[in-house]
């Protein structure tokens, strides 16, 4: 009898991807498919992983990977695509030797999003196959099945997921690995050198081979028709599945597999066999409007929206009508999100506020540098947009414009983008100051390792990256280094450097406050005998210092770790350093 457990979607992703024999998996760390890779890493006899610098680097490595001849990996969240689209597109022409499989993980409900965009449409525009499992147990095999499908299509596949399946549990039955003997690497300039002669042909071979998997996926085992009552009849896919048996377990059901290209046949043949037909799928009606487009007649998002989640209560309430006839459950009090105690970033944004100076953010922990009662971070757009977007507003009205405006980026954010946005103030002759906040580690997604931190993905160590170094050997006029909790220091600099006519660049150096898994040894008290209530050690907005009805201000002993922020601002020293 087969081995079985218990495993998360990721964790099933990161089985099949062993089961399937891949030999190398690329990634950029990004909730919430950063526990693929993490969970890879237990196969390193069987497959090499790493975390590259960004995505488009990851997906050209699975790339050269699987042209070499071996079953090749990239994984990333939805954004993440983006960054990856221009070797995708082209990927799709050229093809595959060995398989190539993309795990793209969508977040439905933006748990950890900038926004909700959905992966099929990008899957239907690059011409690339799309199959979406329902459960762990599907993430698993559907993987195993796309290493097949892209092997004998000649074509990259995605498989996306959601955060809901990400982050899930389910029954997982294993099996062994697939030893893939490697193919064997055969020059072929008209198939793999994609300049406009070679792929005008090639766009030929991805038209032909979109048609045939349409046809020939009819017959997919990823797809499935369950017939009961066939006076209702569902189009569904994903976790979206697990709500339509939910809320109407005696409906008939086609689940889809396979979403790029849809099955034409199949889904006809569902459609005339059932008297009403509805389209369920989270995001935008990509299955919706195909089908509309046949001359089906389906219900689809006239009833059910476009954003967010689904769950089984809102299909009985749209379908059935049904007014819930329970409690509804208890609102948890509102918890905005806040920096950790302790975290170096918010001394920077405190000196940021104290000067009134504006912040063009990026994708990070720091982001929340934007929410009060910091409030200083005014844009944010995506990975490495810091930078570029400081350099358009000086651009746009000149550089006595943004003497109050800096540029916030983390360490991790900028080796993935945030280099080559620098290298663009240095070709364009930009004079505004630029803040990289080198906690050593990517903070916001669970403390992976980058370029920078001197590990790979694998546990090994490597040369780390100089960030300060690199930011020189570009041409940046003048570049420094801060520690975060030297406020006094990081004050001065910012004055300085924003004051200059010229490009500067401060690293705000100190380790997240959560690398360090010792015993807090020192701890911050206020000596309420000389507190004047001023109310200076809130500012900087720490969780660890609160203050009573009555106005007393104190320290709670169970969240502080003595990062020091507090006292350094008190300017009467009644904030105390102890030993615990």
């Amino acid at each position: 009898m087969k081995d079985k457990t218990i495993m998360l979607g990721n964790e099933a992703l990161a089985r099949g991807a062993f089961e399937a024999g891949v030999k190398v998996s690329a990634a950029y760390p990004g909730t919430p498919s950063t526990e693929v890779s993490e969970n890879i890493v237990q196969y390193k006899e069987h497959i090499y992983s790493e975390w590259s610098p960004n995505e488009k680097v990851a997906v050209e490595v699975a790339i050269g990977a699987s042209l070499s001849g071996v079953r090749a990996l990239a994984s990333m969240k939805h954004v993440g695509l983006n960054v990856a689209a221009d070797p995708l597109y082209t990927a799709s022409y050229i093809g595959v030797n060995g398989g190539l499989v993309l795990i793209v993980a969508d977040d439905p409900g933006l748990y950890s999003s900038q926004n909700e965009q959905d992966t099929r449409a990008v899957a239907r525009a690059a011409k690339v196959p799309l199959l979406e499992p329902s459960d762990s147990m599907e993430a698993k095999e559907f993987l195993k099945f796309a290493y097949d499908m892209s092997e004998k299509y000649d074509t990259p596949v995605i498989v996306r997921t959601t955060t809901r399946l990400a982050h899930s549990q389910g029954m997982v039955e294993l099996s062994d690995r697939q030893e893939i003997p490697d193919r064997p690497y055969e020059k072929n300039i008209a198939k793999n050198v994609m300049m406009p002669g070679n792929a005008k042909g090639r766009h030929v071979f991805v038209e032909e081979r979109e048609h045939r998997m349409a046809e020939e996926g009819c017959e997919f085992p990823v797809n499935r028709v369950e017939y009961n009552d066939r006076s209702v009849g569902v189009i569904t896919s994903g976790i979206p599945y697990q709500y339509v048996k939910e809320a109407l377990p005696k409906a008939s059901v086609l689940k889809l597999g396979l979403i790029n290209p849809l099955p034409r046949r199949l889904i006809e043949e569902f459609a005339a066999s059932v008297d009403k037909l509805y389209v369920v799928e989270e995001l935008d009606p990509i299955i919706e409007e195909q089908v509309r487009s046949w001359g089906i007649d389906v219900i689809g998002k006239e009833i059910f929206t476009v954003q967010g989640e689904y769950s089984a209560n809102m299909l009985r309430s749209a379908v059935l009508g049904e007014a819930q006839d329970f409690d509804a459950p208890a609102q948890a009090p509102a918890r905005p999100p806040i920096l950790c105690p302790g975290c170096p970033h918010r001394s920077t944004f405190y000196v940021l506020n104290k000067l009134k100076m504006h912040a063009a953010g990026d994708i990070g922990c720091y982001t929340l540098g934007a929410v009060s009662p910091l409030s200083v971070v005014d844009t944010t757009v995506c990975m490495g947009a810091s930078i570029s977007t400081l350099h358009g507003i000086e651009k746009a009205r000149g550089s006595e414009f943004i003497r109050d405006w800096v540029a916030v980026i983390g360490d991790s954010t900028f080796m993935h983008t945030g280099i080559n946005s620098l290298m663009n103030m240095v070709y364009n002759q930009s004079k505004a100051t630029v803040l990289i906040l080198d906690n050593s580690t990517t903070g916001m997604t669970g403390h992976q390792d980058h370029a920078a931190t001197g590990r790979t993905l694998m546990g090994d160590h490597t040369y780390a990256i100089d960030i300060m170094g690199i930011c020189s050997a570009m041409g940046v006029p003048s570049v420094r280094m801060v520690h975060a909790f030297a406020v006094d220091e990081l004050e001065k600099a910012v004055r300085e450097e924003t004051a200059k006519d010229e490009l500067s660049v401060i690293v705000v150096k100190e380790p997240c406050a959560l690398l360090d898994k010792s015993p807090v040894t020192v701890q911050y008290r206020i000596n309420q005998d000389v507190c004047k209530r001023c109310g200076m050690c809130m500012r900087p907005g720490c969780p660890a210092i609160t203050k009573a009805a009555d106005g007393t201000i104190s320290v709670n002993d169970t969240l502080c770790n003595g990062c020091g922020l507090c006292g350094s601002i008190c300017s009467f020293g009644a904030i105390e350093r102890v030993e615990v």
